[in-house]
């Protein structure tokens, strides 16, 4: 494992101090500084899920969600060390209101794709969600972990072999954030809409086929995501029928 320079032990708002552990979730909660107003998680999670739906991800800092919380700076710190925290809180957060059943059906292609629209419609929600950069660390969240167990386990009962799963897992994963992003930021007027397919249509002859299918004007989102995840199922050769055992 790489050391840590001086700098980015700096950077990293004093993580030494509880153990070089990166990630949030491996870190125990501490409980509030006495003398000083409760501060708990679920407050911090509460207000940084708020700001990000408010302003979006750019706006985001550890400075404003501690006004937001009316709380300093110091007392904040003592929760989460860095906006990476707050970003990993606030995402778990989005995959707590992704309804994950109880127990699985008999037709385990069905609860993947019941979890994935729930999913979906959670994170058109939550915008920002869809549209993070790149993280650096992987999510390990309570409610993250138990939606990547429901939908693990059903693409092994839809007869996915273990050597393709972490694949497929990935590839359901990328289509919800892909498609999310992209209804998210991608916002025409009717207008533009009409200019965008004027533009093809007087450019047929080098497009034909995209100015043939209405690349600008549709916005059938609903059924685009369900016919995408239909192709990767299919391919995936997710059984439609009741899981075997």
């Amino acid at each position: 494992m790489k050391a840590i320079t001086g700098s980015e032990h700096a950077s990293e708002g004093g993580r030494a101090h509880r153990g070089g552990v990166g990630s949030v979730w491996l870190r125990p909660a501490r409980a509030g500084r006495s003398g000083e107003a409760p501060l708990t998680r679920e407050r911090i999670v509460g207000a940084a899920v708020a700001l990000l739906d408010e302003e979006g991800f750019d706006r985001l800092t550890m400075r404003r969600l501690a006004e937001r919380l009316g709380a300093g700076a110091t007392t904040l710190y003592w929760h989460v060390t860095t906006k990476d925290d707050v970003v990993d809180l606030a995402v778990d957060a989005v995959f707590g209101e992704t309804p994950v059943p109880g127990r699985h059906t008999d037709r385990p292609r069905d609860d993947i794709a019941r979890l994935l629209h729930d999913w979906r419609r959670a994170v058109l929600r939550h915008p920002w969600s869809a549209g993070l950069p790149a993280r650096r660390r992987p999510l390990l969240g309570p409610n993250f972990l138990t939606w990547m167990e429901f939908l693990q386990s059903a693409l092994l009962r839809a007869g996915l072999p273990e050597d393709r799963l972490n694949a497929a897992t990935w590839a359901l994963y990328n289509h919800v954030m892909g498609a999310t992003a992209a209804q998210s930021s991608l916002r025409l007027s009717p207008e533009e809409a009409r200019a965008g397919q004027a533009y093809l249509d007087g450019r047929r002859d080098r497009y034909p086929t995209v100015a043939a299918h209405s690349y600008v004007t549709d916005d059938d989102w609903d059924g685009t995501f369900a016919a995408g995840l239909e192709y990767l199922l299919d391919g995936m050769g997710a059984r439609r029928g009741p899981a075997a055992g």
